[in-house]
Parts: C-alpha cells; sequence; structure tokens
C-alpha cells in the first residue's frame, strides 16, 4: 500500500515499487483531460458518434456561408463549384449566367446556381468526465485536429455535474497543452506534399510560418507555378 504524501505524490511502502509522478513528471503523451481548439471545430460529430461512453454533448445550428471579401461572391455556389461566366463580375448577392445579380443578401446564392451555402455554427461542446474513460478514440478520429490531449489530471470536483466540462473549460486546458514532438528528419515527405506535386524542399520555403500540411500544400502549388 502506499499513502499520499507532500507535493502530491505517494510514498511507497513495503514491497510496492510504484510512486506517483507529479504534474510536471508526466511524459509528453499522458492522458490526463481533453483540450477543445474551438476554430477547427466543423461539428462533424465524429467525436460524439464514436464515444463509446456517450460522454461528448454537442449542440450547433446553421448559417450562411458569408461572402467573399475578396471576390465578393456570396456563400452559394452550383455545381463543381461554379460561381458564373469567366470574366464575370463579383457582387454581394452572387453572380449569375451572363452576370445577372442575384441579388443584395450575402448569404444568398447566386442567381441560377444552385442553393445557399450553409455551414454549422457550433452551439455546445460539453465533455462528461464522470463518464469518460479516457480511451482517447474522440482525439484519433477528428480529422480537423480539434481535441487534444493535456496531461493536466488534477480537477477534482464536490459536485459530480461539475465534471461535465463546457466548450469556455475546455479551451482553457488547451493551454496546458504540450507542443508536439519534432518531425523526424529522416521519415518521408507527407502524403500531402506529395499529392501537391511539389517537393519538401520546395513546399518547406513556401508560406509564412511554413507549419501544417495545409500551407505546405499550397507553397508546393506556388512553387510548380500551378
Amino acid at each position: 500500500m502506499s499513502g499520499a504524501g507532500a507535493g502530491g505524490r505517494a510514498v511507497s511502502g513495503a514491497g510496492d515499487p510504484g510512486v506517483m509522478r507529479g504534474a510536471g513528471e508526466l511524459p509528453a503523451r499522458s492522458r490526463g483531460v481533453i483540450g477543445l481548439l474551438e476554430e477547427n471545430c466543423t461539428v462533424c460529430m465524429l467525436c460524439a458518434r464514436e464515444c463509446p461512453d456517450w460522454c461528448i454533448y454537442i449542440e450547433s445550428h446553421k448559417e450562411p456561408v458569408p461572402a467573399d471579401p475578396g471576390t465578393g461572391l456570396a456563400g452559394g455556389v452550383g455545381p463543381a463549384g461554379s460561381v458564373g461566366p469567366a470574366g464575370s463580375a463579383g457582387s454581394a448577392g452572387g453572380v449569375g449566367p451572363a452576370g445577372e445579380v442575384g441579388g443584395a443578401d450575402p448569404g444568398r446564392g447566386p442567381a441560377g446556381r444552385g442553393r445557399q451555402r450553409v455551414r454549422n455554427a457550433l452551439d455546445r461542446f460539453a465533455i462528461d468526465f464522470s463518464l469518460c474513460m479516457y480511451c482517447g478514440i474522440c482525439i484519433e478520429v477528428c480529422p480537423y485536429d480539434a481535441l487534444f490531449w493535456s496531461p493536466e489530471f488534477s480537477y477534482p470536483a464536490g459536485d459530480i455535474r461539475e465534471l461535465t466540462h463546457e466548450r469556455d473549460r475546455l479551451r482553457e486546458w488547451m493551454w496546458t497543452v504540450p507542443p508536439p514532438p519534432a518531425h523526424d528528419p529522416g521519415a518521408p515527405p507527407a502524403r500531402e506534399l506529395l499529392a501537391a506535386g511539389g517537393s519538401g524542399e520546395a513546399a518547406g520555403g513556401a508560406g509564412a510560418g511554413g507549419a501544417g500540411a495545409g500551407g505546405a500544400g499550397l507553397g508546393g502549388r506556388l512553387a510548380n507555378g500551378s
């Protein structure tokens, strides 16, 4: 048996070599609590559907996609992403065939070019840690890297309802998420770079910061002149 000691450690008893570590001594990939990067969440619901304990609660609503400030086109597009014939002028309401204006509503689709585009807006994201078994499936299945492990393990509560962390508290845990490990210099180039048609060297030098598969892929396309 081991008893609690000062500083949150455990005092090992006879025949028990195990010692509890402090938060600062835990491995980088320890499973303590889950943090939410709300900007990356698209409300795809994969995490909630795959959770074996059904401890993730998500609520959302749909809202129109705003107009692109660069082109002035509204959020609605037609089949295959078409927005009107080449050379037609943009407008807040979208552009239809032969450049006709689709209306002043910035969320309205272009005239004759399909339905208005909408996106999911997150209203609630909560995790009930009284049910969570820390399997990590939600983090693994998230396609947009919105969930992360934090090594913080001490978040006691006097009421079981307080163990349901809403999105504001889940966001606060992001400050405790450790940085990702460095890439292996001997590893092959990422598949995203190969799909973009650029080498790792060409893509790595393009784009500010050079971080993330999306920025590197764009850098590869710019390097190829496409």
